[in-house]
């Protein structure tokens, strides 16, 4: 029998999680230096992961399966292919930057503070989130696949609800109220979708007779299952419905601002870059490959959908005096492209979706935890409360600036090659939705470069005049990440050669070929 790596992979934040919140409450700093352990050591099983992955070789590899509850069909499957290897891979790497960001944003409040905070808890919850994303991305049966897409909200909303941000102008009882409405808005949203999935879930094993996504999904290849037209639509927007919540795709994306506003910035980057792409994640694996026909009935709307998203999420940064909010609405901008690059069915389009998950997770990540860093030194998440910061800290402001760069996709940096392929892919096949999906990146120039100015630039504010600038355990948080964003950006073959034939293989299942250019090139 061979080793089972994706359980090890996702059992070892599992277990991780369970060791750090056994650790006593007095010795907070050994339950962070377990924390950052397990997580490295989880990074170190993602890197094997991908190394024994061969692009070239069956479409689901490292599988394993085993009987679970065999009355009704479930099983333990597990199998990734090149989309699956690559967001864990993101996954593993972004959990210790999130981990050594959030080093002290679970310490306990000042003396006399009605809030407990224990910091063993924070970083368990952290790792056991991890876990359950990474055993998504893993799951070949859809049952196993939806009971973990449903438990982690359980450890996001007591991150949310539990460990808000510090900086907040209308004192702490007013910042507890809110943060209690923004993880039960969370949770609330996200169960709803939840709850229409599991209806879609039972109407699949009706259907289906199991939950296995390949076998389902074989069988329908092969003609040997055939679903109405009616049910597999009635279907498909079961599942598409909860990914879309998780994704979020408007108008189903309120809950995110609010999320993103009261977390503390390294659980922000967890609920953006890491949680949210097993709805975009989702889309690509189940509602492609089991319900083809209706994915492609259902393709004009969404793509509608996503162009809203891309303009309307621009648009309401544009305006945002808060900073943190700001990024979540540029997260939700992007998240339409991720998704317009799904659905506009063209290799260039969902091999750019797959690579702007991992771009926009890298590009968020130093944007959002660099923004954390401002806002605990200025104790204020309000735009106006800053100025001339990069006078008095030039390291902050220059990742900063690199961070914001990256989210309007500069050339050179890595969601660029993303973004343009997923404008090339749409504007093949739709062109119109395509132009139009353009004046997003515009707008990303307008809300990134006011918000650099407004921050860092003009006459130093006496509130930010004695600011210091990047400690080394914030360098050593970003400056990975700003390498990997050039990296990428310059030479983004290592991710496109592993994604690529997972992408060709999903278009096969819907049964689309790009488009044949209308003047052939010259020989």
């Amino acid at each position: 029998m061979s080793f089972p790596l994706l359980t090890a992979t996702a059992a070892l934040p599992a277990i991780g999680a369970i060791a750090t919140a056994a650790v006593p409450a007095a010795r907070r700093t050994a339950a962070k230096w377990l924390a950052l352990l397990f997580s490295l050591a989880t990074l170190a099983l993602a890197i094997t992961v991908l190394v024994r992955f061969d692009p070239d070789g069956e479409r689901y590899q490292l599988t394993e399966s085993h009987s679970w509850i065999a009355d009704f069909g479930v099983r333990y499957e597990l199998g990734v292919d090149g989309i699956a290897v690559a967001l864990i891979a993101l996954t593993a790497l972004l959990i210790p930057f999130i981990v050594l960001a959030g080093w002290h944003d679970a310490d306990p409040l000042e003396t006399g503070s009605r809030r407990w905070r224990p910091t063993q808890g924070f970083f368990a919850l952290i790792l056991a989130v991890e876990a359950m994303v990474i055993i998504s991305f893993e799951a070949t049966d859809v049952f196993l696949f939806y009971i973990f897409f449903e438990a982690m909200l359980i450890p996001m909303y007591f991150l949310i609800g539990g460990f808000g941000d510090r900086a907040h102008e209308h004192g702490e009882e007013k910042a507890a109220t809110q943060r209690s409405y923004a993880a039960v808005k969370f949770l609330l949203y996200n169960l709803a979708g939840g709850l229409i999935m599991l209806a879609a879930v039972i109407g699949l094993y009706v259907v289906a007779g199991n939950f296995s996504l390949t076998e389902i999904a074989q069988a329908r290849a092969n003609g040997e299952l055939e679903m109405a037209t009616s049910t597999e639509r009635w279907l498909f927007l079961g599942f598409f419905f909860a990914f879309a919540v998780k994704a979020p795709l408007w108008p189903l994306h309120t809950w995110l601002p609010n999320a993103m506003q009261e977390s503390t910035a390294p659980v922000a980057v967890l609920i953006t870059a890491v949680v949210d792409k097993v709805g975009t994640f989702a889309m690509l694996r189940f509602c492609l490959q089991l319900f083809p026909e209706a994915s492609k009935w259902a393709t004009p709307v969404i793509l509608v959908l996503a162009v809203i998203s891309i303009i309307y999420g621009a648009l309401l940064a544009v305006g945002q005096r808060d900073i943190k909010r700001l990024i979540a609405y540029a997260s939700i901008s992007h998240f339409g492209f991720i998704v317009m690059g799904i659905f506009a069915m063209t290799s260039q389009g969902q091999s750019g979706a797959t690579l702007y998950m991992v771009n926009h997770g890298i590009s968020t990540a130093v944007l959002m935890l660099i923004a954390g860093f401002l806002i605990s030194r200025r104790g204020s998440r309000l735009i106006a409360d800053f100025g001339g910061v990069q006078k008095v800290a030039p390291v902050l402001a220059g990742t900063f600036l690199i961070g914001g760069l990256a989210t309007l996709s500069l050339p050179g940096l890595a969601p660029f090659v993303s973004e343009f392929l997923v404008l090339v892919g749409t504007f093949t096949r739709y062109p119109v939705i395509g132009i139009i999906a353009t004046f997003g990146i515009v707008l990303a120039a307008l809300y990134t470069l006011v918000l650099y100015q407004r921050t860092m630039t003009g006459p130093v504010k006496p509130e930010v005049a004695a600011m210091p600038d990047l400690r080394v355990r914030e360098i050593a948080v970003v400056a990975p990440l700003v390498v990997l964003l050039v990296f990428l950006g310059v030479y983004p073959k290592p991710v496109t050669d592993v994604v690529n034939p997972a992408v060709k293989q999903t278009l096969s299942d819907v049964q689309k070929k790009d488009p044949q250019p209308e003047v052939e090139a010259a020989k």
